[in-house]
């Protein structure tokens, strides 16, 4: 397979597929010497015969195991975000035009890239995720049960508590209002949502098992509001935050910075970009809303003062999304610094 123009390589392009990989190679002049498909269970084999070069990848599922099997064979693999990739496309799409435009955003020097996850973080990002689907999945058959609740004429007010202390009450009181099936189909989803909600549980508790013994969530919870979800959701995401070169690189990352439209000097700011992480967005928003609950512990957090000045002269949603983003900010440098958060302190304020 090997071939002399191989010695020349600069860079691979694989586009990852399910079964079969697409590989795409540069030499040092910029031409086009490898174009290959192989299948997946070839990879180790394949890449054995190549001269070590740079090799790119596009951020998805498979990227963090091709990384540390590529890593493991003296090669230096870049996760490359995917929107990054897209302004390097030529023609067409198909495999072997998207493994080009990969081959080319990798050799970028100043192309931000996606850090390589440890074993331990994809565990933790899938409890994360399982998770996650099992709380949606509680939501969808608790609106299913009031929708047919509501069907027959039964409303229940909107919380949790409120639907399972008065479920039972309900359909026995209505019982003659009800059909067999319906009270059979009500009682179904309710065994539903209750193993559902002991699955949530048993999850729950493990992310926080791994929180106490991981270091960085111990540094993370150091921070008022911030507790076992959003410290081991973090860790998970971005590690030690080794890739941002500060908490505002981390904040743009997650999405919570005005989008930007200018042009001609002009400085013009939307609404938020939406960009990185959709989850761990939604728990830092999530965490500074509860602290906008609570106006008597403002004073407790360093950036207190702030926020009574800034509740005062802004709309409260926009308040929500700026104290998220100074969050995230606190976050990522407890997180980079390795250090306990001490907001009497200098040094962490100063890296913020």
């Amino acid at each position: 397979m090997a071939k002399n123009y191989f010695v020349e390589l600069m860079s691979v392009g694989i586009d990852i597929g399910k079964d079969v990989f697409h590989l795409v190679g540069f030499d040092h002049d910029g031409r086009l010497v490898l174009r290959r498909k192989i299948k997946r269970l070839a990879l180790t084999a394949t890449f054995e015969q190549l001269p070590r070069c740079i090799v790119g990848t596009e951020a998805c599922l498979s990227a963090h195991f091709v990384s540390r099997t590529l890593c493991g064979l003296g090669f230096e693999p870049r996760i490359i975000p995917a929107i990054y990739v897209k302004p390097f496309n030529k023609g067409q799409k198909n495999d072997y035009n998207d493994a080009e435009a990969i081959a080319e955003a990798a050799l970028r020097p100043n192309l931000k890239t996606v850090s390589e996850k440890t074993q331990e973080q994809l565990d933790l990002q899938a409890l994360h995720r399982v998770r996650s689907r099992l709380v949606s999945r509680r939501t969808a058959a608790m609106n299913q049960i009031r929708a047919f609740l509501i069907e027959q004429g039964i409303t229940v007010r909107r919380s949790v508590a409120a639907l399972r202390n008065s479920l039972e009450a309900n359909l026995n009181n209505r019982s003659s209002e009800l059909s067999l099936r319906m009270r059979r189909l009500i009682l179904g989803l309710q065994q539903d949502w209750i193993w559902l909600y002991k699955r949530i549980e048993i999850t729950t508790a493990e992310i926080k098992e791994v929180s106490e013994t991981e270091p960085g969530c111990q540094r993370l919870m150091t921070i008022l509001d911030i507790g076992p979800l959003i410290s081991t959701a973090m860790v998970a995401a971005v590690g030690k935050g080794e890739a941002y070169d500060r908490g505002r690189d981390f904040a743009a990352w997650l999405g919570l910075v005005p989008r930007q439209s200018s042009t001609g000097g002009r400085t013009i700011l939307g609404s938020i970009t939406k960009r990185g992480s959709r989850y761990l967005r939604m728990l830092f928003v999530q965490a500074a809303q509860v602290i906008m609950m609570r106006p008597n512990n403002w004073h407790k957090f360093s950036f207190g003062k702030w926020l009574e000045a800034a509740a005062t002269r802004m709309q409260h949603n926009k308040v929500v999304f700026a104290l998220a983003n100074k969050l995230t900010r606190t976050a990522w440098s407890v997180l980079n610094s390795g250090k306990d958060f001490d907001w009497k302190g200098k040094e962490i304020a100063a890296a913020i």
